[in-house]
């Protein structure tokens, strides 16, 4: 029954080792994910500095334009100021040249401003595209330890399978039954230690009488509280 006894608790720890492989694995595509999703905020970041900048490039050749217009216009206006007759004509040409005046005035205030917005986007844009640079290295670098990790866990799992397959032939049939049933109703942990009197299934303490039995005896046992199939984990009871 010793035996027994011992491919039960192999069957537990090859089970635990399944179970946590597969919620490590589970978690993963998450993960992956808040990495693409952090690449794409930054990738993002510099896209909209870029739409940003060219934008204020348009924006200033657009003033530029206007601004040789109103050059133009102040440079006919000029020319025919020397052909007025009148001094009602000529108050009226000064009035239009000022006019005009004003707005080249407004148009190159504007075209100024345009130039620093233009340079910020332009140190922004660089100092974005190196930090994207930099971080699609890293992105790339993690994305695929975690591709990696993944298919490790593949790799575990399966060599898990195959041992437990193994092992559940060398299980007697009413046995791997009673642990089947007891896996089920708690949470995949059907067999535990007693270490120093106490189940580690339940954390309470087992009746001495059983205690004894289970130091002597070779039957498989269970857990008055938990019902859990125990066994006594000399290693780490210390003969307690």
């Amino acid at each position: 029954m010793k035996r027994q006894i011992s491919l039960l608790v192999e069957r537990q720890r090859l089970d635990s080792e399944i179970r946590r492989l597969s919620f490590k694995k589970k978690e993963l595509p998450d993960q992956i994910s808040r990495q693409d999703e952090e690449f794409q905020t930054v990738s993002q970041g510099v896209d909209e500095v870029s739409k940003a900048f060219d934008v204020s490039v348009k924006a200033h050749r657009d003033k530029e334009s206007e601004l040789k217009d109103g050059l133009d216009r102040l440079r006919k206006t000029k020319d025919r100021l020397l052909e007025v007759k009148t001094n009602k004509e000529y108050q009226a040409m000064l009035k239009e040249i000022e006019t005009v005046e004003q707005k080249n005035s407004a148009f190159e205030d504007e075209i100024l401003t345009l130039l620093e917005k233009m340079d910020t986007f332009k140190k922004e844009l660089r100092d974005r595209e190196k930090n994207l640079d930099e971080y699609r290295k890293h992105y790339e670098d993690e994305k695929k330890k975690t591709e990696e990790e993944l298919s490790s866990l593949d790799r575990e799992i399966l060599t898990c399978q195959k041992d437990l397959q193994g092992l559940s032939s060398e299980i007697e049939r009413d046995l791997a039954k009673k642990y089947a049933m007891i896996k089920k109703r708690k949470n995949g942990l059907a067999v535990v230690p007693i270490v120093k009197g106490v189940c580690t299934g339940c954390h309470l303490n087992i009746p001495p009488q059983l205690y004894n039995e289970l130091l002597k005896s070779d039957q498989v046992l269970s857990c008055p509280y938990c019902n859990r199939i125990i066994y006594w984990d000399e290693k780490n009871s210390n003969g307690a």
